[in-house]
């Protein structure tokens, strides 16, 4: 059973949906991200994403680009981005998922993406901006490298498009909670409960996480009503930001209060 699987595992045992926390790695620098996965991890995280800035995140709202602008200018890379999975892979036990868009590794090579990311401790990959139908090239080497691969479903994805992301994912399948980009919202969607059991049927007992918007505990909370995982990244990286030197124990009590939101 890989490490994220024993994430939700370990979750519904005990009452609640597994947190899933967004850090831009190398924003603002390296050891900042390794600070804060540490605050992370004792705040209770079960899971993280670490981001590979990049320089057109389209999915992407304010909060993610200025971190993303942050990490290109202070020089980190894809192979960075792996380095710094190392340092917390020796540090932490949390679930690692490399999240990307497709370019970066593209550019690094897809195989060689895969086994580095294997190698530096990662326990899946997401990118996101390969729909399944486009998934040949990507998703075979990642699996083959025994890495989770997530694929992500929106509120206006088809029965078909759900189904085959469903087909190509492991760990879980992630659940975008609405049209647009990331970003903290005052509340979540109207429609959310039936995009979510329209996953769920796709899913076929795969756990479903929901991100995109959660950024309060009422959200976070919500969402852990209707699916096994919740998501959170802008309300973190802003945190961060806002925070400056303080960052680390600013993020680890938004944390803190957004995983024992999760409990049902």
């Amino acid at each position: 059973m890989s490490r994220i699987a024993e994430a939700f595992e370990r979750a519904r045992a005990e009452g609640r949906a597994a947190f899933i926390a967004f850090l831009t790695a190398g924003d603002p620098a390296p050891d900042a991200t390794e600070r804060l996965a540490a605050a992370l991890e004792q705040a209770g995280t079960d899971v993280l994403e670490l981001g590979v800035p990049f320089t057109d995140p389209i999915a992407d709202g304010p909060v993610l680009q200025r971190s993303a602008s942050r990490a290109l200018e202070g020089g980190t890379t894809l192979a960075d981005v792996f380095a710094t999975a190392r340092r917390i892979r020796s540090a932490t036990k949390l679930a690692l998922v490399l999240f990307s868009y497709a370019n970066p590794l593209f550019r690094f090579g897809i195989e060689r993406s895969a086994e580095e990311a294997r190698t530096a401790g990662f326990d899946g990959v997401l990118l996101t901006d390969v729909p399944p139908e486009e998934a040949g090239s990507f998703a075979p080497p990642i699996r083959a490298s025994g890495l989770d691969t997530i694929f992500l479903v929106s509120p206006t994805s088809p029965r078909e498009r759900m189904e085959k992301a469903a087909r190509l994912s492991s760990g879980f399948l992630y659940v975008v909670s609405r049209t647009g980009t990331t970003g903290s919202r005052d509340g979540l969607p109207p429609d959310l409960p039936e995009t979510v059991a329209r996953a769920r049927r796709a899913a076929k007992g795969l756990p479903i996480a929901v991100g995109f918007g959660i950024g309060t505990a009422a959200a976070a909370h919500q969402a852990a009503a209707l699916a096994d995982g919740v998501v959170v990244g802008s309300a973190l990286v802003a945190e961060a930001e806002r925070a400056g030197s303080g960052r680390e124990a600013a993020v680890g009590r938004l944390a803190r209060e957004l995983r024992e939101a999760c409990r049902r």
